[in-house]
């Protein structure tokens, strides 16, 4: 009698235990420990790659390992703070022939779907904010990894990547064909609430 008792609890338990891990669970970035980036990179001229990233941003995500639908990603980026390591092209690039930080010192991602896809990679659709001008874009992302971290929390990370054409944000400047597309990487780990 004592063994079905054991044998029903410990059923019980597996069937509760993966319900409770199916939920879906928010994140949100590490920018204490600055363990998240936003990189960019443009083809300058044909000649070679200006890159650079934006030194300050927030966010958080949702994840559900059983659902998609219920995932959901939100980013908001001070393009104040783009940073290409030289200050003289820091200075034009938030004038107002590109960024117009005066006018849009914020840009902002709010995803509307994710999907799962074959390959293993998700698929994030979502509006994109920037230079007070929304697009849909789409980025590819891809879990890098989660578990318990060393001082009692519970982490998960993914990398994705986009690209954007420039003019279709109302940037002014044009310097041709080969740059007319940025791309971007972005790195993310999460702290679980």
């Amino acid at each position: 009698m004592k063994a079905l008792k054991y044998l029903l609890a410990g059923l019980s338990l597996a069937l509760v235990f993966p319900l409770a891990h199916a939920k879906p669970v928010t994140y949100d970035f590490d920018m204490e420990g600055m363990h998240a980036s936003i990189n960019f990179k443009v083809n300058h001229l044909g000649y070679s790659w200006l890159v650079g990233r934006f030194d300050k941003f927030d966010g958080h995500f949702v994840h559900d390992a059983k659902n998609p639908k219920n995932e959901k990603v939100e980013v908001t980026i001070d393009t104040r703070s783009v940073n290409s390591n030289h200050a003289e092209r820091d200075k034009h690039l938030r004038s107002d022939d590109f960024l117009n930080v005066g006018e849009h010192p914020q840009a902002k991602f709010v995803s509307t779907s994710v999907t799962n896809q074959k390959d293993g990679t998700k698929l994030i659709k979502g509006d994109f904010t920037l230079n007070g001008v929304t697009k849909e874009i789409e980025i590819v992302a891809n879990k890098i990894g989660e578990g318990d971290d060393p001082w009692g929390g519970y982490r998960a990370g993914f990398e994705g990547t986009t690209e954007i054409t420039m003019k279709d944000f109302g940037f002014k400047m044009d310097l041709g064909p080969a740059s007319a597309k940025a791309y971007l990487d972005l790195h993310v780990e999460g702290i679980r609430r």
